[in-house]
């Protein structure tokens, strides 16, 4: 398995009819056809110091191999994702474990 964690941090500026379409576009990647588990997040209201709530959106994936994930990382769902929403990221991180 592959588990694919990326964390959003939008600008400032974004609006929130804007996070609603950023939201809405996340959940299209669920239909990509080699995602095995999905789940959209936002930070959950738990004040510990180890846990950083500092992001927007938290999206996580999972694939059954790399093989699966390199599908996910080029079908068109993903690009569009990206093409249309890119301009709205302050800040990207990703975990990918195996």
């Amino acid at each position: 398995m592959i588990a694919h964690h990326v964390l959003f941090w939008l600008k400032a500026d974004t609006t929130d009819e804007q996070k609603v379409a950023f939201r809405n576009s996340l959940q299209t990647l669920e239909n990509i056809e080699v995602v095995k588990s999905f789940y959209v997040g936002v930070p959950a209201p738990i004040e510990r110091a180890v846990v950083d709530t500092t992001y927007t959106f938290s999206l996580l994936i999972l694939f059954e191999d790399l093989a699966a994930h390199d599908v996910y990382q080029v079908h068109p769902l993903h690009k569009a994702f990206l093409d249309e929403f890119r301009i709205y990221f302050e800040k990207v991180v990703i975990y990918d474990a195996a």
